[in-house]
């Protein structure tokens, strides 16, 4: 597997050239967005490449609407809001074709006294990394992202309250290329666009639903993937403002419509990434590091749901006879040795998911589990198998209670998340929604 990283003076060399006269430094926030600063070429040069930008530490604590949430201890209004370094991962450089003269560069982010800030996205799965490195493994991971595509702009799907927007197809398009062909002016931008900014896609599909489309990335080692896989759902965006279009990654738009997926592939290899440490010669039924692997995905399916399904909206997507997971059990689907996990949604945070997929998998490999026989029949049907998380609430209870997560993540980094979780079901609570003015304004 060709080396992921980008060599630093290919960037000096752009931005000297005048090729490059803006950087993007941009770190994931907690719901997997992209923050950061437009640097001038020359400017990170001189200063950033050493000395890194400053931004508000309140970013890791704030809602989707941006509003400083009460009760973090990394940062409140009791504690103050005051600043983080970004440093910039220079390995991490890419250009952004869709953007002119534009490169990005992702940063981990630290405090003013140099420490990193174990709550970041990144920093939580570095660290799940780290304890892989420690007993020899490197973990790859890949992402099958599915998303919908919208004739409106952004600003139109805005102006009608998200209502009765018109799908790019009229039918169920899944693997049809006529429908395909219709929104390939689109897709082909995001393909080709992603290949150029070193987010190297193998191929895209109709999907299961009307305007749906899956996009297919290709696996890498765990932080490089995520790292790609965020940019890419944030370069989508910005491609389909560009062609006058909108996009949605949520995990249930409509819920007579097919939910999106993010189907989590994971793998362990050798240190040098050369072999696959889950296969056997000659053996279908895998390595006992692959058994192990799965059964602790299993295992801690539930305690660690809230990071594949971080959202209220995430919980709809599991629907009987929908193609989405309502329970936990396990199939071979085409003896490729990498374990896929199918509850994750579109709008899950990927270092979350995939931080979240290792401490899983360190867990069955640490206590040697052995996940149970394989499920044969209708999953859906089958009532006593374990189901996943109906609710965020019922994610969060789960969360709380769970030893091996405060062990894997650390209780400060478990208690943050909490704290995310709560205060979203907590807003969702207090909301009068459309399903119930519409059947209450008039009848009640």
């Amino acid at each position: 597997m060709p080396d992921d990283r980008a060599d630093p003076k290919a960037l000096e060399s752009l931005i000297k050239k005048g090729q490059v006269d803006t950087v993007l430094t941009v770190f994931a926030d907690g719901l997997g967005r992209l923050m950061g600063k437009r640097v001038v070429g020359r400017y990170f040069l001189d200063h950033v490449v050493h000395d890194g930008v400053h931004a508000c530490i309140y970013l890791f604590t704030v809602d989707m609407e941006m509003e400083p949430l009460p009760g973090f201890k990394l940062a409140s209004w009791e504690r103050g809001y005051g600043d983080m370094k970004l440093q910039p991962d220079l390995s991490t450089w890419r250009l952004l074709p869709w953007l002119p003269k534009t490169a990005l560069v992702f940063c981990d982010v630290y405090t003013e006294e140099g420490l990193p800030i174990e709550e970041a996205p990144r920093w939580v799965l570095r660290r799940q990394l780290e304890r892989a490195v420690k007993i020899g493994y490197r973990v790859k991971t890949a992402s099958e992202l599915e998303l919908y595509l919208f004739k409106e702009s952004f600003d139109e799907a805005r102006a009608k309250r998200f209502h009765g927007l018109t799908p790019v197809s009229n039918y169920l398009e899944d693997y049809h290329i006529l429908q395909t062909s219709k929104e390939e002016p689109l897709v082909r931008a995001i393909r080709n666009g992603m290949e150029v900014a070193r987010v190297p896609v193998e191929f895209s599909k109709g999907e299961w639903g009307r305007g749906q489309e899956e996009i297919n990335l290709r696996y890498a080692d765990a932080l490089e993937m995520a790292d790609r896989h965020v940019l890419y759902k944030h370069g989508v965006k910005e491609i389909a403002w560009q062609q006058g279009c909108s996009v949605t990654f949520m995990a249930k738009y409509d819920m007579g419509a097919a939910g999106s997926s993010f189907h989590l592939h994971s793998s362990v290899w050798d240190q040098a990434g050369r072999r696959n440490l889950f296969a056997a010669k000659g053996s279908r039924e895998g390595t006992p590091l692959f058994r192990q692997w799965l059964a602790g995905q299993m295992a801690m399916a539930r305690e660690l749901a809230y990071f594949y399904a971080p959202t209220i909206n995430a919980y709809k997507r599991y629907q009987a006879g929908s193609f989405a997971p309502t329970r936990v059990a396990w199939g071979w689907e085409n003896g490729g040795f990498r374990v896929e996990n199918r509850i994750p949604g579109a709008d899950a945070n990927p270092y979350l998911a995939f931080a979240a997929t290792i401490a899983a998998g360190l867990h069955g490999v640490e206590r040697k589990l052995e996940p149970p026989a394989m499920f044969d029949g209708n999953a859906y049907e089958h009532a006593a198998l374990p189901q996943v998380p109906k609710t965020l609430r019922d994610a969060l209870a789960e969360l709380e209670g769970s030893k091996v997560a405060r062990e894997a993540f650390g209780p400060k980094v478990v208690e943050h998340y909490l704290q995310h979780g709560r205060l979203e079901q907590q807003a969702f609570d207090q909301s009068v929604t459309d399903w119930e003015l519409i059947r209450n304004f008039e009848r009640i």
